[in-house]
Protein backbone atom coordinates (compact mmCIF):
# COMPACT_ATOMS: atom_id res chain seq x y z
CA UNK A 1 0.00 0.00 0.00
CA UNK A 2 0.85 3.68 -0.80
CA UNK A 3 1.32 6.18 1.12
CA UNK A 4 0.48 10.06 -0.21
CA UNK A 5 2.37 12.76 1.63
CA UNK A 6 2.08 16.76 1.03
CA UNK A 7 4.77 19.51 2.31
CA UNK A 8 4.05 22.57 1.52
CA UNK A 9 6.70 25.73 1.09
CA UNK A 10 6.92 29.16 1.32
CA UNK A 11 9.04 29.52 -1.86
CA UNK A 12 9.12 26.99 -4.87
CA UNK A 13 13.12 26.76 -4.68
CA UNK A 14 12.65 24.52 -1.38
CA UNK A 15 9.91 22.01 -2.96
CA UNK A 16 12.36 21.23 -6.09
CA UNK A 17 15.20 20.67 -3.27
CA UNK A 18 12.96 18.61 -1.58
CA UNK A 19 12.53 16.96 -4.92
CA UNK A 20 16.07 16.11 -5.32
CA UNK A 21 16.79 15.03 -2.13
CA UNK A 22 13.99 12.47 -2.10
CA UNK A 23 15.47 11.35 -5.45
CA UNK A 24 19.14 10.90 -4.19
CA UNK A 25 17.87 8.89 -1.38
CA UNK A 26 15.53 6.12 -4.08
CA UNK A 27 18.81 6.18 -5.51
CA UNK A 28 20.45 4.93 -2.29
CA UNK A 29 17.15 2.49 -1.55
CA UNK A 30 16.39 4.44 1.21
CA UNK A 31 12.39 5.54 -0.03
CA UNK A 32 10.70 4.22 -2.78
CA UNK A 33 8.66 6.80 -4.59
CA UNK A 34 5.33 5.64 -7.20
CA UNK A 35 5.32 9.31 -7.72
CA UNK A 36 6.28 12.99 -6.72
CA UNK A 37 5.00 15.85 -8.24
CA UNK A 38 5.89 19.81 -7.71
CA UNK A 39 2.52 22.02 -7.81
CA UNK A 40 3.22 25.78 -8.02
CA UNK A 41 1.44 28.63 -7.99
CA UNK A 42 2.50 31.49 -9.56
CA UNK A 43 1.78 35.31 -8.69
CA UNK A 44 -0.90 35.41 -11.55
CA UNK A 45 -2.53 32.91 -9.65
CA UNK A 46 -1.81 30.07 -12.26
CA UNK A 47 -1.39 26.77 -11.07
CA UNK A 48 1.40 23.80 -12.75
CA UNK A 49 2.15 20.71 -12.54
CA UNK A 50 5.90 19.96 -12.64
CA UNK A 51 5.96 16.18 -13.34
CA UNK A 52 8.75 14.31 -12.37
CA UNK A 53 8.81 12.09 -15.73
CA UNK A 54 6.97 13.75 -19.06
CA UNK A 55 4.50 11.01 -20.51
CA UNK A 56 4.28 12.75 -23.49
CA UNK A 57 7.50 12.55 -24.04
CA UNK A 58 8.26 9.04 -23.27
CA UNK A 59 5.56 7.91 -25.20
CA UNK A 60 6.43 9.69 -28.30
CA UNK A 61 10.50 8.23 -27.25
CA UNK A 62 8.89 4.48 -27.15
CA UNK A 63 6.48 4.61 -30.35
CA UNK A 64 8.94 6.02 -32.33
CA UNK A 65 11.02 3.22 -31.62
CA UNK A 66 8.48 0.58 -31.87
CA UNK A 67 7.10 2.41 -35.44
CA UNK A 68 10.76 2.38 -36.88
CA UNK A 69 10.94 -1.26 -35.89
CA UNK A 70 7.32 -2.24 -37.29
CA UNK A 71 8.43 0.07 -40.23
CA UNK A 72 11.25 -1.34 -41.22
CA UNK A 73 9.54 -5.04 -41.66
CA UNK A 74 7.69 -3.82 -43.96
CA UNK A 75 10.00 -1.41 -45.83
CA UNK A 76 8.90 2.30 -44.76
CA UNK A 77 10.73 2.85 -41.16
CA UNK A 78 10.22 6.59 -41.76
CA UNK A 79 6.61 6.17 -41.73
CA UNK A 80 6.67 3.68 -39.09
CA UNK A 81 8.55 5.88 -36.81
CA UNK A 82 6.18 9.15 -37.44
CA UNK A 83 3.06 7.14 -37.19
CA UNK A 84 4.72 5.87 -33.92
CA UNK A 85 5.88 8.15 -32.70
CA UNK A 86 2.63 10.57 -33.04
CA UNK A 87 0.54 7.39 -31.10
CA UNK A 88 2.99 7.26 -28.46
CA UNK A 89 2.66 10.49 -27.64
CA UNK A 90 -0.84 10.90 -28.02
CA UNK A 91 -1.00 7.69 -25.67
CA UNK A 92 1.16 9.57 -23.14
CA UNK A 93 -0.50 12.65 -23.07
CA UNK A 94 -3.78 10.89 -21.86
CA UNK A 95 -1.94 8.29 -19.36
CA UNK A 96 -2.07 9.78 -15.48
CA UNK A 97 -0.08 7.95 -13.61
CA UNK A 98 0.34 8.15 -9.98
CA UNK A 99 -1.30 11.37 -8.18
CA UNK A 100 -4.36 12.51 -9.84
CA UNK A 101 -3.87 15.64 -11.55
CA UNK A 102 -7.43 17.00 -10.93
CA UNK A 103 -6.71 16.42 -7.18
CA UNK A 104 -3.63 18.10 -7.08
CA UNK A 105 -5.07 21.33 -8.78
CA UNK A 106 -7.74 21.44 -6.32
CA UNK A 107 -5.74 21.18 -3.46
CA UNK A 108 -3.62 23.93 -4.41
CA UNK A 109 -6.14 26.36 -5.51
CA UNK A 110 -5.81 27.02 -1.80
CA UNK A 111 -2.25 28.51 -1.80
CA UNK A 112 -0.57 31.59 -1.78
CA UNK A 113 0.57 32.91 -4.62
CA UNK A 114 4.57 32.20 -5.22
CA UNK A 115 3.82 29.05 -3.03
CA UNK A 116 4.63 25.46 -3.74
CA UNK A 117 4.21 21.81 -2.74
CA UNK A 118 5.47 18.50 -3.34
CA UNK A 119 3.01 15.32 -3.64
CA UNK A 120 4.64 12.14 -2.57
CA UNK A 121 3.13 8.92 -3.30
CA UNK A 122 5.32 6.32 -1.04
CA UNK A 123 5.26 2.98 -1.19
CA UNK A 124 8.39 1.74 1.03
CA UNK A 125 10.32 4.38 3.31
CA UNK A 126 13.47 3.62 6.32
CA UNK A 127 11.82 6.89 8.35
CA UNK A 128 14.61 7.42 10.62
CA UNK A 129 17.37 7.19 7.73
CA UNK A 130 15.24 9.73 5.59
CA UNK A 131 14.62 12.15 8.10
CA UNK A 132 17.75 12.17 8.57
CA UNK A 133 18.39 12.92 5.23
CA UNK A 134 15.68 15.73 4.98
CA UNK A 135 17.44 17.69 8.31
CA UNK A 136 18.17 20.83 5.84
CA UNK A 137 14.13 21.15 5.35
CA UNK A 138 13.29 21.06 9.70
CA UNK A 139 11.90 24.40 9.91
CA UNK A 140 10.92 25.41 6.49
CA UNK A 141 7.65 23.21 5.41
CA UNK A 142 4.58 22.63 6.53
CA UNK A 143 2.51 18.72 6.24
CA UNK A 144 -0.54 19.87 4.32
CA UNK A 145 -2.26 16.35 3.78
CA UNK A 146 -1.17 12.96 4.06
CA UNK A 147 -2.82 9.39 4.45
CA UNK A 148 0.13 8.01 7.27
CA UNK A 149 -1.81 6.75 10.79
CA UNK A 150 -2.26 9.44 13.07
CA UNK A 151 1.19 8.87 14.87
CA UNK A 152 3.11 8.59 11.61
CA UNK A 153 1.43 12.39 10.59
CA UNK A 154 1.97 13.49 13.77
CA UNK A 155 6.08 12.75 13.83
CA UNK A 156 6.57 13.83 10.46
CA UNK A 157 4.81 17.55 11.33
CA UNK A 158 6.67 17.56 14.38
CA UNK A 159 9.58 16.97 12.60
CA UNK A 160 9.19 19.42 9.69
CA UNK A 161 7.08 22.06 11.35
CA UNK A 162 10.16 22.46 14.32
CA UNK A 163 12.55 24.88 14.27
CA UNK A 164 15.79 23.60 13.57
Amino acid sequence: MSNLIVVSFPEEQLAFELRAALVQMQKEYLIEMEDVVIVTKDAAGKIKLHQAMNLTAMGAATGGFWGLLIGMLFLNPLLGAAVGAGAGALSGRFTDLGIDDAFMKTLAEQFQPGCAAVFILVKKVTPDKVLAGLEQFKGKGKVIQTSLTKDEEQGLRAFLEAQA
